[in-house]
């Protein structure tokens, strides 16, 4: 389908006919033309060459004829400067909904054995990778990111709607490969950065088994720049206290609930306890209900700009006007 951008640049086509009949006739350089009241004698006269009026073939061609070819070439600038366009089928987009950065740590006290899945125990981060990767399978709108943290945080995956590349590292990451301690400040501090220029729509969930005991920002800090910045943040401690493990590991459970729970409240989120795998599902499960995709559809269309044609077409009437102009 073939649109006008503009369509009432069509009302310039009656431009030259305005002028024509309002604007006084142009007088020549020297006054009125001479008047010859002989002229139609010497039309009658001859001689061996040929008529005067077959010899005066370069005398300018008929006004009207000049006028309609200008006025041809300005058709196509006005049709030109009306923009049209072709519009393909309309492509329904995805609604973004949401920005969401996990945030999860994977200091070595992640690689406690205190969780179990389809029978078997298995480490926290093993736990942490199932249900996060069930969690990025659903949020199929959003784009989401991933920070990894321990003594250091590291931005692992920018905000994307790479769902598989977002549960590759998932899969491939290890506990302790950022260090030992705990850095949440800090793994705030950047995710915040990182979602500082996007839209309003933008949610942190916090994952974490320690509490702040590194970094360079207290988390009270990291709590005031995201409030600053109008950011929720869901945050969660993991990890089953007062286990057989935990009698025998020099990783004890150290989740501060409290600075958590405050995070949490100051920034209108929620905190979560998750004391097993089963739990950990029905955090990330609710967490999903209270930050819904918005299913609103929108549509788009490809459009091609054709004024080039008209505009390229007026170019060449003029050229070809001045040629035959020329010749005649």
């Amino acid at each position: 389908m073939i649109i006008l951008t503009y369509p009432l640049a069509l009302l310039l086509l009656v431009v030259p006919f305005v002028l024509y009949w309002t604007l006084p006739a142009v007088k020549g350089m020297h006054g009125d033309a001479l008047k010859v009241p002989f002229l139609a004698d010497l039309k009658r006269i001859t001689i061996t060459s040929g008529s005067i009026w077959q010899q005066s073939s370069s005398l300018p061609r008929e006004p009207k004829k000049i006028f309609w070819g200008v006025y041809a070439i300005w058709v196509l600038l006005v049709l030109a400067a009306a923009r049209p366009q072709m519009l393909g089928e309309p492509i329904r987009l995805k609604n973004e909904s949401r920005d969401i950065m996990l945030v999860l740590d994977i200091s070595t006290s992640m690689l406690e054995p205190d969780f179990s899945y389809a029978g078997r125990r298995v480490t926290r981060l093993d736990a942490v990778r199932k249900v996060v990767s069930d969690f990025a399978d659903k949020r199929a709108n959003d784009r989401l990111g991933l920070i990894l943290f321990g003594t250091r945080a590291y931005l692992q995956a920018p905000l994307t709607f790479d769902k598989a590349g977002v549960k590759d590292i998932l899969w491939s990451m290890q506990a302790g490969m950022a260090g030992d301690s705990t850095s949440i400040g800090d793994a705030l501090a950047l995710a915040l950065k990182n979602l500082r220029e996007n839209k309003e729509d933008k949610v942190i969930i916090l994952l974490t088994d320690g509490e702040n005991n590194d970094g360079s920002l207290s988390l009270a800090q990291a709590t005031k720049l995201a409030q600053d910045e109008n950011i929720k943040i869901y945050t969660i401690g993991v990890g089953s206290p007062n286990t057989f493990f935990q009698m025998f590991s020099l990783a004890a459970v150290g989740v501060d609930e409290q600075e958590l729970k405050q995070l949490a409240a100051i920034t209108e989120g929620r905190y979560f306890r998750a004391q097993s795998t089963q739990d950990l599902q029905e955090v990330y499960n609710l967490i999903d209900k209270l930050e819904p995709s918005v299913s609103d559809e929108r549509y788009v269309r490809e459009t091609t700009e054709l004024y080039f044609i008209p505009l390229l077409s007026a170019l060449v009437v003029a050229l070809i006007l001045a040629f035959v102009q020329r010749r005649g």
